[in-house]
């Protein structure tokens, strides 16, 4: 290689760690990419990085935190892009693809809260801090008596709002705190049962050009194929629904050997109506899996339910 292959990245602390889990796969498939300057992070600050006063949603949904990445793709000055795959659009840019999925860490989301409350155990009026509508319409879902505000920034910053009082609990995902080693936070681990997760949350996605082919190739031994039908499900969900930060949506694909099962529900922002649908098929057809689902939903929504 004549120059450095470059991963770009933001600069998050969970951000660092999944360009730095990329990077030590790419090493352990490729052992001359462990000579001294063969692989360089590069750090780019994207819009939702800089926007902090305001909820995704508000700010304009997905594409915050990937927009200036596939930017740096397509002038040159990246050679992949990695992703929290849960923050990338379903559409991607001309000449852009998601190539690779790492494989997918847990699913779940921890809470947090100060006095060791558990959902069900805070007291009325209690409230949740949390950036995401999804996390937002199933807690109000369940206890419609809590009060729940927008709450942005990353990991470590969350927890020491939570320690300053500024909020009484809050949720994060669990595999961010895995990758960051803060599992020993958390009060509780909540169960899919009691917390759909984001389509494709705890997936790890890596981005190129599509015509680099040599990337392409240097990628292909880190690529799971679980994850890949499993997010894919998720994602065509996503697409049918036309999903994005302004609408509370959670979809879990899970696989028994060939076979995957996908849970999808739709919420709106309080909680009060919610809608489900279920569906089962080969790992194969995973695409199909997840537009019928979605398709479903979609079917039995109210008129301008997206625009409440």
């Amino acid at each position: 290689m004549t120059q450095p292959l470059r991963i770009g990245t933001r600069g998050s602390p969970l951000a660092l760690a999944q360009a730095h889990e990329t990077r030590d796969r790419l090493i352990a498939a490729h052992p001359h990419l462990a000579a001294p300057g063969a692989i360089e992070i590069v750090v780019f600050k994207t819009t939702g990085d800089r926007i902090l006063d305001r909820t995704l949603a508000e700010a304009g949904g997905k594409g915050l935190f990937t927009k200036e990445l596939e930017d740096a793709l397509l002038d040159g000055r990246a050679d992949l892009a990695v992703h929290s795959m849960k923050d990338v659009p379903t559409w991607m840019p001309d000449g852009l693809e998601i190539s690779t999925l790492l494989p997918r860490e847990d699913t779940r989301d921890a809470f947090f809260s100060r006095g060791g409350h558990t959902v069900d155990t805070l007291p009325a009026g209690s409230v949740v801090g949390t950036a995401g509508l999804r996390r937002q319409a199933q807690i109000l879902e369940r206890r419609p008596d809590l009060t729940v505000v927008p709450f942005r920034g990353n990991v470590q910053s969350r927890l020491a709002k939570l320690d300053a009082g500024e909020v009484d609990a809050t949720l994060l995902a669990l595999a961010g705190l895995r990758r960051l080693g803060l599992t020993d936070r958390i009060t509780a681990v909540l169960e899919h049962e009691e917390m759909l997760p984001a389509v494709a949350q705890g997936a790890i996605g890596i981005e190129i050009r599509s015509a680099d082919e040599a990337t392409r190739a240097l990628l292909a031994p880190l690529n799971c194929a679980a994850t890949t039908a499993r997010v894919t499900a998720e994602r065509a969900l996503l697409a049918m629904l036309d999903g994005s930060c302004r609408t509370p949506i959670a979809g879990l694909a899970t696989l028994d050997g060939d076979r995957l099962h996908l849970k999808a529900k739709v919420l709106s922002n309080d909680g009060r109506q919610v809608f489900r649908a279920e569906r089962s098929g080969s790992a194969s057809d995973a695409a199909a899996i997840g537009a019928d689902a979605g398709a479903e939903i979609k079917a039995v929504l109210p008129p301008d339910f997206f625009k409440s």
